[in-house]
């Protein structure tokens, strides 16, 4: 007799289905012990490793193992199975060989989750976007997943397909025994409110600082804090994610899905309702930035989608390490390849960088700089053209004065600003709908010439600045995205001199 069972498994962040098949013999073949198990179908180590525990399992939840020789493959057969996720759905099917669950109802279930020595079920990585490619594919009738993993699971299928939370192999066997149970429900609503933010109403003094971040969350564009330390950069960066847009369905279950086959989902939080703020440290490697290892998982970037990637102390990246930004930060995607394959890791981020303006940090003589001409060259030089070029707003974040000090905050809060913003993103939302994107950094060329027009003064005024600073195409095209949303914030159809005339003193910064 074969039994049947369905489960799943992720290469990347995206889930296949795999069909579990397990047959019986009533004898040993040649070649094989008695009483053994033997997985095929490309399984890796943690796979064949459940045959010990499902052997123990069985024994702890009082089920009688297998006798004679027992096959499990693992289908397709060309697809490389990873993970102890494939444990419960082993052991079931191994069950419904044997005649302890009903055979019929199993071929119409999907099983995930790590068995335990002692029978429970134990939580595993990816249960979010498994679930919601069973629930598109419409080939099983139910899915049975650990406790830990159930929310999630519920809130990716959206309730297209029951899901039924268990906690041991004994009520894993008696709910497809039973062929019914109470389904987990959830919903958007019944999620804890994101997390509290850090507010922009305690930061001291940085008006313009703070006017560009608003600028840069309005229209999603990439900033460089520039100045000494101590002057706040790190604390504007932090407090970015609070003034963008609320997350909408479709970010919250692209980041969630990110961070489910990371393991980082829990069953308190089992979606991520708030925009991801990453900070790596400069020592991080390029795998660990944009994804990697022998079979590739999502880096830091593509956990920073929909939020911000904060790189503080830019230069003291490695070079190499800052030069793979470059593509996910055209493209919003980054791909790992591989001798076994390529990955494709969702990477659609704000970067919020931060630097010093010089070796020793103070960038002027009065504030005690001493760094040659040649010092400060080359400490700028680690930063190529090719990057800088990709960074939208260059911020300077100067030393406060005496009285700013010893005065009290006095600026807006998060929430005044995030309402700018909100209302700023509107606008574009609507002016772009029919694009295929939503914010003014996405701006193809064919939308740019029709939604950034300029008055002759305003060419005039463009012009003038290609030729002082030398701009290069792609400078020049997102000087005009970044007046467009500062338009969009003023509220004005249309891009005026003073709009570009901010947005050009946004592009040179202190770099030169």
């Amino acid at each position: 007799m074969i039994a049947k069972v369905f489960s799943a498994t992720v290469i990347g962040v995206d889930a296949y289905l795999i069909e579990i098949e397990v047959s019986i013999t009533g004898t040993a073949t040649a070649g094989f012990k008695e009483n053994s198990i033997s997985i095929v179908g490309l399984p890796d180590t943690a796979v064949k490793e459940s045959r010990d525990r499902i052997y123990s399992a069985f024994i702890s939840s009082q089920f009688i193992p297998p006798r004679g020789f027992t096959v499990v493959n693992l289908a397709p057969a060309d697809l490389r199975k990873e993970g102890a996720a494939f444990d419960l759905g082993i052991a079931l099917g191994i069950l419904g060989a044997t005649g302890e669950v009903d055979i019929a109802r199993l071929g119409r279930i999907a099983a995930l989750g790590e068995l335990g020595l002692d029978g429970s079920v134990r939580p595993v990585k990816g249960a979010l976007p498994i679930a919601a490619r069973l629930a598109a594919d419409r080939s099983v009738s139910a899915l049975l997943v650990p406790q830990a993993n159930a929310r999630e699971a519920a809130l990716a299928t959206g309730g297209n397909l029951p899901v039924f939370a268990v906690n041991t192999l004994t009520e894993a066997a008696a709910l497809v025994n039973q062929g019914h149970g109470v389904p987990v429900k959830a919903t958007l609503e019944s999620l804890p409110d994101p997390e509290s933010r850090c507010d922009f109403d305690e930061v001291k003094g940085q008006l313009q600082a703070r006017r560009a971040l608003e600028i840069a969350a309005a229209g999603a564009h990439n900033s460089l804090l520039i100045g000494p330390p101590g002057t706040g950069k790190s604390m504007l960066a932090m407090r970015l994610p609070g003034i963008l847009p609320p997350m909408t369905l479709a970010e919250t279950l692209e980041t969630s899905r990110i961070y489910s086959v990371l393991g980082l989902l829990s069953g308190n939080n089992p979606l991520m309702n708030s925009r991801p703020f990453r900070s790596p440290h400069h020592t991080i490697s390029d795998a660990g930035l944009i994804g990697g290892g022998k079979d590739p998982r999502p880096g830091e970037i593509s956990m920073a989608h929909n939020g911000v990637l904060f790189l503080d102390e830019l230069p003291e990246f490695k070079r190499n390490v800052l030069e793979v930004l470059r593509q996910p930060l055209e493209d919003g995607v980054v791909t790992v390849s591989r001798a076994s394959g390529s990955c494709s890791f969702p990477a659609r981020f704000m970067l919020c960088a931060a630097m010093n303006p010089c070796p020793c940090g103070r960038g002027a003589v009065e504030l005690g700089c001493k760094c040659k001409t040649e010092e400060k060259r080359r400490y700028l030089k680690k930063l190529s053209g090719p990057l800088l070029d990709r960074i939208d707003l260059r911020v300077p974040v100067r030393q406060l004065s005496e009285s700013e000090l010893l005065k009290a905050p006095d600026g807006e809060s998060s929430a005044t600003i995030r309402q700018r913003v909100c209302a700023a993103r509107e606008i574009q939302q609507k002016r772009y709908e029919k694009f295929g994107f939503f914010c003014n950094s996405q701006l193809s060329p064919k939308a740019l010439q029709q939604f950034c027009a300029l008055p002759a003064s305003g060419e005039k005024l463009l012009k003038d600045a290609i030729n002082h600073f030398k701009l290069s195409p792609r400078a020049y095209t997102r000087i005009l995205k970044v007046a467009r949303t500062i338009a969009d914030l003023a509220a004005s159809p249309e891009i005026t001199e003073e709009h570009l005339f901010e947005s050009i003193s946004y592009r040179k910064g202190e770099l030169e």
